[in-house]
């Protein structure tokens, strides 16, 4: 009687490497699919909804190292195109009015603040800086510093990026938003050495921003680079159609494959109360921008977009998408994420002592 060999598992790396494979291959098909349905930001939305569903049911999806802040890197070099001389010039009037919003999204995340404080029985700091619309990693830092919880901030964050990301580009396309703003990048041609040329400052500037420890480095990095090459009058190339969606597909990969179900067993009520939160913050920064349109002469639908407490690069891929101002869009969440990381521990100090003061406290859980 013969006896069966074993079978042996497949060595690690042709196991990761045939992950890694499924994980791309469900994100393309997952863009492929919204594409077709005509979904706002399919290559970054698609990819986002198949990884995260996957991943929600329990088949957790690998991704390549440093595969969202490659992706971040390409679409700052394609932002950056948008930054000429004249853009810029009228962005330096609009400073007033970033200012402003700046202001509102640090009102609006204490607005979210108090909701997380009064129905998830959240710390101070860990409600603060989980409702703040900043960089993520950063406010989980600065929250921890304070004695908040920085796994409930982390989720609080992510979770504010999936909501904007999926509602806000939805919302905008049925409500017809689009071409409300004519400003279009640098007209140049796709050219392999000044693709290549541009590769290199866009990284180059990415590695530097990252060494320096600024938030958001591989995208602001590269952002700054294209956008310094562009008003100099030096652009050498046009980023091709193709790469930009693939770098969409990396980054919606990238935000799928976080939400596993550990991340959400047994907090029902607590997630509950953060999309309560995140929802009223979009809804107050709406608000805030509708007012502020006739004030500064901008156009509404660009300015809900510019207010929107997302992420940066989704944010201004879907100005991009909807020709909806994107400089003046990538301009007022970058200045907005750079208050933000100065001005939170301020306003929290504020609000904590206000709080010291409410005859009636609210007692916390967390």
């Amino acid at each position: 009687m013969t006896r069966a060999l074993p079978t042996s598992a497949p060595p690690p790396a042709r196991g990761r490497a045939a992950g890694l494979l499924a994980t791309y291959a469900l994100g393309a098909a997952g863009g492929a699919a919204a594409r077709a349905l005509h979904v706002p930001l399919p290559w970054l939305l698609g990819p986002l909804f198949a990884t995260g569903a996957a991943s929600l049911a329990g088949a957790p999806r690998p991704i390549l190292p440093a595969s969202r802040q490659l992706g971040q890197a390409v679409i700052g070099a394609a932002l950056g195109l948008y930054f000429t001389r004249e853009v810029l010039a009228i962005l330096a009037g609009a400073l007033p009015w970033m200012l402003a919003a700046c202001a509102a999204a640090v009102g609006a995340g204490v607005a979210g603040a108090r909701l997380l404080s009064r129905r998830a029985g959240l710390s101070d700091a860990t409600a603060f800086f989980a409702s703040m619309p900043g960089g993520a990693a950063e406010m989980a830092v600065l929250g921890e510093r304070t004695g908040g919880d920085p796994s409930i901030i982390a989720v609080a964050q992510a979770l504010r990026v999936l909501v904007v990301v999926t509602v806000v580009p939805l919302a905008l396309t049925l409500a017809g938003a689009r071409g409300a703003d004519a400003w279009a990048p640098a007209a140049l041609a796709t050219s392999a050495a000044g693709l290549a040329r541009l590769a290199a400052g866009c990284g180059a500037a990415g590695l530097l921003a990252h060494l320096l420890g600024v938030p958001n480095a591989w995208l602001l990095g590269s952002l700054a680079a294209s956008a310094a090459v562009t008003a100099g009058g030096l652009g050498a190339s046009a980023v091709p159609r193709p790469l930009v969606d693939a770098a969409q597909v990396l980054m919606g990969c990238a935000l799928g494959s976080r939400f596993g179900r550990e991340s959400f067993r047994g907090a029902g009520a607590l997630v509950t109360a953060i999309v309560l939160a995140i929802g009223q913050g979009v809804i107050l920064l709406a608000l805030f921008a509708v007012v502020l349109s006739p004030a500064s002469g901008l156009s509404p639908w660009t300015l809900i977009l510019a207010t929107a407490p997302g992420g940066i690069a989704e944010m201004c891929l879907t100005a991009r998408t909807l020709q909806l101002g994107v400089p003046l869009v990538t301009a007022f969440h970058v200045l907005r994420l750079v208050v933000l990381l100065t001005a939170a521990p301020i306003a929290f100090r504020a609000w904590r002592r206000a709080r010291a003061a409410d005859p009636h406290p609210k007692p916390s859980r967390r």
